[in-house]
């Protein structure tokens, strides 16, 4: 699984992106979300306000309930806004 890191998600976790194989069990964003927490005081504090993170699954919007599984690419990023 790739795993994608944008904007100040990126700053908070210290790294763009990164490959991990998926753990036992994790069949969800929010899921892989409640993992990626529990690995360190940054992966904690990008997602400590879920409200403040969008997720695309395979390039394609999606929500933490999303399903997932090995092989996805999984990104997360801030709101945008256009002007």
């Amino acid at each position: 699984m790739t795993l994608l890191y944008f904007a100040w998600v990126r700053q908070k976790i210290g790294k763009a992106e990164e490959e991990m194989i998926l753990p036992a069990g994790i069949a969800t964003v929010d899921g892989l979300v409640a993992y990626l927490k529990s690995l360190s005081g940054g992966y904690a504090e990008a997602f400590a306000d879920l409200s403040r993170i969008r997720v695309a699954v395979n390039q394609r919007h999606g929500s933490l309930n999303a399903a997932i599984g090995e092989g996805d690419e999984v990104a997360f990023f801030p709101p945008v806004t256009g002007g």
